[in-house]
């Protein structure tokens, strides 16, 4: 995993919580926090740091990886501005996934395992959004969405269809814009 991931965690650790608790949770993970954006680390890491948020919070990882995908928003438009300018709906935004996105973050961060989407129109209007990585972090791109729906000033429903931690070959998730 692209360090640039570990940077956004830890500034949204240390937005929420404070400084402290970004060197808490490393030690809790027992990963050695040290993350140039634009080195390569081991998906354990990031592992280890969600299980230890979630242990030391209280609740589901998954809730974790929700919460760090909508934190995280409005720290890449800081960074990334042009991918958001153009943009005038979320929706807009998220269907530029693989077209604009992954493969400039491709070009800036070499090696960079980016998912890959798959988007489709539901007849009741909603956006199916088909995802699909070894990581299996549908969790993360559920909060993604949440956190674009945010930037945007819009309310989004997220409905989970289908889910690889189930054990189906893809996550699934109906996503409603009002």
């Amino acid at each position: 995993m692209k360090g640039i991931v570990f940077n956004l965690l830890e500034e949204a650790v240390s937005a929420a919580h404070g400084v402290d608790a970004w060197a808490d949770l490393i030690d809790a993970a027992g990963v050695s926090g040290v993350y140039t954006s634009l080195g390569s680390y081991p998906d354990d890491d990031m592992t280890a740091l969600v299980q230890s948020a979630a242990n030391l919070l209280g609740c589901p990882e998954n809730d974790i990886l929700h919460w760090f995908g909508r934190a995280a928003m409005p720290l890449l438009a800081q960074r990334y501005g042009d991918f958001f300018k153009g943009h005038a709906t979320a929706r807009s935004f998220v269907l530029s996934v693989n077209a604009i996105i992954h493969p400039e973050v491709r070009k800036l961060y070499s090696g960079a395992g980016c998912p890959h989407f798959h988007f489709e129109d539901a007849a009741d209007g909603a956006l199916l959004i088909g995802y699909r990585s070894p990581r299996k972090l549908c969790h993360l791109a559920h909060g993604f969405v949440q956190g674009a729906s945010d930037h945007y000033g819009e309310e989004a429903a997220i409905e989970h269809l289908q889910c690889m931690l189930e054990g189906h070959p893809l996550c699934r998730m109906a996503v409603r814009w009002s």
